[in-house]
């Protein structure tokens, strides 16, 4: 991997660092369009192979069928697009955790002022267990309550959400409410089968934790939205190329899908898809992620002045913590200029490191190091 020849990576939560043979699929599969001609007959069978073999590859990820998932351009896009067009009522109540993308919430909010609907805060930015996020679910839930938004994995603390249990509680809900799951920090990280199969709408990216190009993501959808929801854009991909009906829908996810995208982008994710896959299923590799993210958590906790905002290992590649009297975006300037990528948060003030299968070991060790040489000191055992 480039990236990671020259500096220490601890950010694939926000950008995962691409692989040399990811960039090299992307680069043979433009020059493979623009040999058979890039609108040319013999262009659309390698195209839908292409985008065939990336579909099942990403639906066997989420433990779905191929039908029930879409290709997005990013998490926010497959977040927000189809809840446009899901039948709302005035009154309805919209509830957003508390730590969820901007981008969403945002949406959500839009969507409260167009439809007439109310919005809610499910408060689980400062839960530390899972029990503790399902108390807070139960606080919350109101009788109108009829969307919940939540990430399967916190991405300013790293939390674990309980997202099945989530699910069967809103499934004895009178209004059995969507729950709609951003999985940015998920895919790529932990097993997805268990909270796709819980969730309505489960949204993700190829370029975090998968490791593959910006541009691509995908959403796996639940039956019943795709029985009651209705696309907000429409394209040609979209439409079921019915010559007797030409304005029919795909009766699957497809629907969610509009024109033309770059298509060397499904070769670069699916190479990456292949190149995670060597190291182990997803499981034994989280196993990995685990160990290296559990290493560096062991290490900031034995520093003075260094607080770790899960009190237990993390339950996956993320690492939050606050230096005491350092703020936190003085802390990844300052770590930054030495070769250690982070990242901050405001709020909550802290600092996320991001272990991922590629993260060694002596890489956490400088950056416990680095931290040590801001001022703290190791405690006493």
């Amino acid at each position: 991997m480039p990236a990671l020849a020259n500096k220490i990576y601890f950010n694939y939560g926000g950008q995962g660092p691409l692989p040399t043979a990811s960039l090299q699929a992307m680069v043979a599969s433009w020059r493979r369009i623009q040999e058979l001609g890039p609108f040319a007959e013999t262009v659309f069978p390698y195209v839908e192979e292409l985008v065939t073999s990336l579909r099942q590859a990403l639906a066997a990820l989420c433990g779905v069928p191929p039908q029930r998932l879409a290709f997005t351009e990013n998490v926010t896009s497959g977040c927000v697009l189809p809840l446009w067009g899901l039948p709302w009522r005035a009154g309805d109540q919209l509830l957003i955790g508390d730590g969820e993308h901007p981008g969403v919430v945002a949406t959500c909010h839009e969507i409260a002022r167009r439809e007439s609907l109310d919005v809610g805060t499910l408060p689980v930015r400062d839960c530390a267990t899972a029990e503790q996020v399902l108390e807070r679910l139960e606080e919350a839930l109101q009788p109108r309550t009829r969307l919940v938004v939540l990430s399967h994995l916190l991405w300013t603390t790293g939390l674990a959400v309980p997202i099945p249990a989530v699910g069967q509680r809103l499934g004895q809900h009178a209004n059995r409410p969507w729950l709609v799951v951003d999985g940015a920090q998920s895919a790529g990280s932990v097993p997805l089968e268990d909270a796709v199969a819980a969730a309505d709408l489960y949204a993700f990216t190829g370029h975090k934790w998968l490791c593959g190009p910006e541009g691509l993501g995908a959403m796996a959808l639940s039956r019943r939205l795709l029985d009651t929801g209705a696309p907000t854009m429409i394209g040609w991909r979209g439409l079921a190329e019915d010559p007797e009906h030409p304005l029919r829908l795909h009766g699957d996810a497809r629907r969610y899908e509009i024109a033309t995208s770059c298509y060397p982008l499904a070769a670069g994710l699916l190479q990456s898809l292949h190149s995670l896959a060597a190291l182990g299923d997803p499981r034994q590799r989280l196993a990995l992620i685990r160990s290296r993210s559990g290493h560096l958590w062991r290490g900031l906790r034995q520093l003075e002045g260094v607080e770790t905002l899960l009190p237990e290992p993390p339950p996956a590649g993320l690492v939050s913590f606050r230096i005491q009297g350092h703020r936190s975006r003085q802390v990844v300037h300052t770590l930054a200029e030495r070769g250690l990528v982070l990242r901050s948060f405001e709020p909550p003030d802290c600092v996320r490191a991001c272990c991922h299968v590629t993260t060694l070991p002596t890489e956490s060790g400088r950056l416990v190091s680095g931290i040590a040489s801001l001022g703290t000191k190791s405690r006493s055992v």
